[in-house]
């Protein structure tokens, strides 16, 4: 049986200094999140959100580039997911909300995806020493930082930092109760530990209360990943089971 054809690109771009803050959650908070089609992924038992902020450069949407659009940060609320596919298992993401500068992305991304994108004024410092995302929301600045230390290195197999970067599919929830299915290829990225990692964030207006008991206490892990060239494919909307 020949292989079906990949969804052609959507988008291309670098993701580059993406700063992960993780923290364990009880699994109940997130059921009513979870794309039909979908359940629950788990690292050794445990259930995981990540707030992740990140330069999103050189973007293209259908192969052209977007005047005024092409570099930008992006700040995201993410949690796991996994669906068996004819391969196995695919492993993916679904996105609570995604902070970006740009109305125009913010659009296009709701409109062909369903993803849960907001447009809010941004700004970022990333250098050797630091990668801090801001975000202004009702009047106030929100922050995600990292302090990096120490050399990059691959993920060991089987690591929390496999985990959280190594999944390469993306689901999002319809209004009408389907899932739309996306491929996200890049190559495995290197990681470096942190030595000092913040979330300063208006949990209960932004992303509901029932996020407010986790992401108001420390995370379980942080980490800042190298990143690399991405490219997503069209969305395949999954058949109702």
């Amino acid at each position: 049986m020949s292989t079906p054809p990949l969804p052609g690109r959507f988008l291309t771009a670098e993701w580059r200094q993406l700063a992960m803050l993780n923290y364990e959650i009880d699994p109940a908070v997130l059921r009513s999140h979870v794309p039909a089609g979908t359940e629950l992924d788990a690292w050794q038992g445990r259930t995981f959100v990540s707030m992740v902020g990140f330069l999103f450069l050189k973007t293209r949407l259908l192969g052209v580039p977007i005047p005024f659009h092409g570099n930008f940060a992006e700040v995201n609320l993410r949690f796991y997911v996994r669906r068996r596919g004819p391969e196995g298992w695919r492993r993916g993401v679904v996105f609570v909300k995604e902070i970006v500068p740009r109305w125009a992305i913010a659009t296009v991304a709701r409109l062909c995806y369903g993803e849960r994108y907001a447009a809010l004024p941004m700004r970022h410092q990333v250098n050797e020493e630091l990668a801090a995302y801001e975000w202004r929301w009702a009047g106030e600045w929100n922050r995600l930082a990292v302090r990096p230390t120490g050399l990059p290195a691959l993920p060991g197999p089987g690591s929390e930092e496999e985990f959280i970067t190594e999944h390469y599919w993306g689901y999002a929830r319809q209004r009408g109760g389907g899932t739309v299915e996306y491929r996200v290829e890049h190559p495995p990225w290197r990681v470096w530990q942190s030595s000092e990692a913040l979330c300063q964030c208006a949990v209960q207006t932004l992303y509901g209360p029932e996020f407010q008991e986790c992401l108001q206490g420390r995370p379980t892990s942080a980490f800042l990943a190298e990143g690399s060239p991405v490219t997503v494919r069209r969305g395949v909307t999954l058949a109702a089971s």
